[in-house]
């Protein structure tokens, strides 16, 4: 990749003991994230993609080996440190939406303009996934696929370095789903953002720069696409 590298991990494992017995969420992962891309995690449940989503978003501390995020070594950071990294560089899309009920659109993303260093206006954050017409209304007048990205347009109203999503499809239909798909390829392609989506779902990996699968814990396979396909180009 021309683009810098806007995370660096080397040599991450994450342990979890349950009395003496361990059990490894991570191996060993090398890892880097570059300026701009856009990027698949593939592999089956437990293979360790949120573990590792977690930890570079500053969610959780690796047990072993290090991650820089840009010239910054995040696992020196202490709980304090971590929060600000989160608030000033990350964006995060989950599976679920987490939105306020009693809250319009509007006011769910100014919860995260209000506290940002350098905000977009979040009219303007809902303009760009496709919901300029739905500012005012709340969440229960709004479908699935909007809610996600009323989520979407909260998390890049910040102008995060680097967006992260895990299964932000998970809890579509196929053609919601694509909707999501398409506000995330805008807002990577739009804004520069780089965009790292977790998934289950192989067919996604048409649309990313790059393809990691991984597997018990391990990164197996990084696979390069030379042209990558719009959402609709998908075949589920």
């Amino acid at each position: 990749m021309d683009a810098p590298a806007v995370f660096e991990a080397r040599g991450l494992s994450k342990v979890y003991r349950m009395g003496e017995v361990e059990v490894y969420a991570l191996r060993e992962v090398d890892l880097d994230l570059f300026a701009g891309e856009f990027v698949v995690l593939l592999g089956p449940s437990g293979s360790g993609k949120s573990t590792l989503l977690n930890i570079l978003g500053g969610l959780d501390t690796p047990t072993a080996g290090t991650v820089r995020f840009l010239d910054h070594d995040l696992t020196v950071d202490d709980d304090r440190a971590r929060t600000r990294f989160r608030r000033e560089h990350v964006g995060f899309v989950f599976q679920f939406y987490n939105l306020i009920p009693s809250l319009t659109a509007l006011e769910n993303v100014a919860l995260v303009t209000d506290i940002a260093e350098r905000p977009m206006d979040p009219a303007e954050a809902l303009g760009l996934v496709g919901l300029g017409e739905r500012v005012h209304h709340f969440p229960a007048q709004l479908s699935g696929g909007e809610q996600q990205r009323v989520a979407i347009a909260r998390a890049i109203a910040k102008q995060p370095d680097v967006l992260l999503c895990d299964e932000p499809t998970g809890a579509l239909d196929y053609e919601t789903g694509l909707i999501v798909l398409q506000a995330l390829a805008d807002v990577n392609r739009r804004l520069g953002t780089t965009v790292a989506v977790i998934t289950h779902n192989a067919s996604i990996a048409g649309m990313a720069d790059r393809v990691i699968r991984m597997r018990s814990g391990r990164i197996t396979e990084v696979e390069r696409n030379a042209h990558r396909l719009a959402p609709t180009e998908l075949t589920w």
